[in-house]
């Protein structure tokens, strides 16, 4: 009998199907960071006045001075109100000057915003300001809960539709919502299109990962995972000189969905996972992808070796209970999930800060994404030198330790505490990455998707609380970083009860990811070279 590793070890564990597969399935990811581009370049709080040109029906010869005197009215400390103005009256100019205006009420016709740093934004296009303020922070969670249910929904449905419908479905509705999103005429439905555009970022962004990486053999694994971040480091940095070079949310979001159209025509070309269809008891199917797989990577795969091939049959026995049913597989689970928490919770929270660093958010956008690079291609190279558990403690304990280090930068040093966020968004990433091989590689192909559907979710509440973790600061400001800090850390330390998975076979049943299979690498080598044969 053979199982699929034994039949990657013949057709190539990384060969030029893997290589295309994998940068087909990655590059979306350029564009992923894009999605967030209309919501975190913002201003939260412009410049701005009421709008009072009703005074100039009056006379419209003021000059702008004059009006703002007579129309605002003027804080404590003598600047003009940002979010009130003096009441409309039907009088005549010289009646205002020698009586003046003393009632006052809310903008009624809107802003005037001015010392812009962009050209629009959705908080100067849609008034985001004063009692409207606190949307901006709905539309971050509402984003995140999109991504929740995205991978709520697609994780099981890959598990009964396959991989590569979870990623077409969900790649399919980026692109549509991409595009509403650019032309929502108010914030209502920017809301919406905002969710949905989230729905699918959490659907594809899971689901791509798995699809490559079960066809992957365990000496390159973790390179799946490691491109899937390192096109996310290279979107970052483009995105940085787009927002830099456009500075409008809308003309944004429409070169955003450029790439994702492209992307959504060649998805429907993606091959299936043949692993899941081995689990699934399409055999047939199976073997015509490997056989598929092998002509492109110029190896041959003998009939007697097909004929081998064992079909699990794992099928809708227990489901997600597969886990529980056992305690080793029941304390990993929560182990990664409390990791995949943390660290979202404290990426997206630095992510969704970045602007109150003390630098320019241009330069900590381009700072983020760049130390993500030789980070992502070190880390596949330490993966397969060091291992998955060691590089999951040190990179989650270095992470909070970056994090706790920012309180003890005085104020007024912007570059020191972007330093420190850099450092510290750099161990995250890291992090993410070795969480999602760990959880590949610990569970067994049935629940796989489920598994990491799950560790996702968890991930996605994470990054839904963070845009409200800076309420925590109203009892102290060191509050929300010390909260980051702490759960990191800790995540990182309960990190020794998890097993070593480096070089060793995905498991396909219970019983396997109990055992952590020890079929490694190394024993290819004993694998005599087979002979080609017709197909």
């Amino acid at each position: 009998m053979a199982d699929f590793g034994e039949i990657l070890r013949t057709i190539g564990e990384f060969g030029f199907f893997q290589q295309v597969t994998l940068f087909a399935l990655c590059f979306p990811n350029i564009v992923q960071a894009f999605v967030f581009a209309s919501f975190i370049f913002i201003q939260t709080d412009p410049e701005r006045h009421c709008n009072t040109d009703w005074i100039l029906r009056t006379d419209p010869n003021l000059t702008i001075d004059e009006q703002l005197n007579l129309t605002l009215p003027r804080e404590v400390d003598g600047s003009f109100s940002r979010c009130r103005m003096f009441v409309p009256v039907d009088w005549d100019i010289s009646a205002i000057r020698e009586y003046g205006l003393n009632e006052t009420t809310v903008c009624q016709s809107g802003w005037i915003y001015y010392n812009m740093l962009y050209e629009a934004t959705i908080v100067t296009d849609f008034d985001l300001v004063c009692d409207r303020a606190n949307l901006v922070e709905v539309i971050q969670a509402l984003f995140m809960s999109g991504i929740l249910i995205g991978s709520f929904v697609f994780g099981p449905f890959a598990e009964s539709f396959g991989r590569k419908r979870a990623n077409q479905i969900p790649l399919v509705i980026m692109f549509i919502f991409v595009v509403t999103t650019a032309l929502c005429p108010n914030v209502y439905f920017y809301l919406i299109s905002q969710f949905l555009v989230g729905v699918g970022t959490g659907g594809y962004r899971m689901n791509c990962i798995i699809l490559a990486i079960e066809w992957i053999g365990p000496s390159k694994r973790s390179w799946g995972v490691c491109v899937f971040q390192l096109f996310g480091a290279v979107g970052q940095c483009i995105l940085a000189g787009m927002i830099y070079a456009i500075r409008h949310w809308r003309l944004a979001q429409l070169i955003t969905a450029i790439p994702v159209a492209l992307v959504a025509v060649y998805i429907w070309f993606i091959p299936e996972s043949a692993r899941w269809l081995l689990v699934r008891g399409r055999s047939e199917e199976a073997k015509q992808l490997i056989v598929k797989a092998a002509t492109i990577n110029k190896r041959t795969v003998p009939d007697s070796l097909l004929d081998k091939i064992v079909v699990k049959d794992t099928v809708n026995k227990g489901g997600i209970k597969i886990i529980f049913r056992s305690s080793l597989l029941t304390r990993y689970f929560f182990i990664i999930l409390l990791a995949w928490f943390s660290f979202n919770l404290a990426l997206y929270w630095l992510y969704l800060n970045m602007g109150t660093f003390g630098l320019s958010i241009f330069m900590t956008q381009l700072l983020f994404g760049a130390i993500e690079i030789p980070a992502n291609l070190l880390s596949m190279w330490l993966l397969e030198v060091f291992g998955r558990r060691v590089l999951y403690i040190v990179t989650l304990v270095l992470s909070g330790l970056a994090s706790i280090l920012m309180l003890s930068v005085p104020q007024g040093h912007g570059i020191v505490v972007t330093c420190c966020a850099v450092a510290a968004r750099l161990f995250l990433t890291w992090a993410s990455s070795i969480c999602t091989v760990f959880i590949q590689e610990l569970f067994p192909t049935s629940v796989r998707q489920t598994a990491s559907a799950l560790g996702s979710i968890s991930g996605r509440i994470g990054s839904l609380l963070s845009p409200l973790l800076n309420i925590l600061a109203i009892y102290h400001w060191v509050t929300p970083i010390s909260v980051v800090g702490s759960l990191t850390i800790f995540s990182g330390v309960i990190g020794f009860l998890l097993p070593e998975t480096r070089k060793k076979e995905l498991p396909e049943t219970a019983d396997e990811a109990e055992g952590n299979r020890t079929v490694a690498y190394s024993q290819t080598a004993s694998i005599p070279k087979l002979k080609s044969t017709k197909m």
